[in-house]
């Protein structure tokens, strides 16, 4: 199947919503290639980035179970090259 290289973007703007998005992003952790988080305390969110391989549909179940959780802002860029 062919996977395509994707960021994905995470903005925790509630503290509450960041055990349901770990517990997310480990239900999907066959896809992550690597994983970034920033506490930006003055601000009080938490920046998230993530590096998936996967295939699109895969891409697009994480960022939409994301983004149906409340405080997250979530954003995916994909890759136009890297197709594998």
């Amino acid at each position: 199947m062919d996977t395509k290289i994707a960021i994905v973007s995470i903005i925790v703007e509630d503290s509450e919503s960041s055990a349901p998005t770990n517990d997310l992003l480990h239900e999907f952790s066959n896809y992550i290639v690597g994983r970034m988080g920033i506490p930006y305390r003055q601000r009080g969110i938490g920046i998230i980035s993530v590096v998936v391989d996967a295939p699109q549909n895969v891409i697009s179940s994480l960022s939409g179970k994301l983004g149906m959780i409340k405080g997250i802002n979530v954003k995916v860029t994909v890759s136009k090259t890297g197709e594998k």
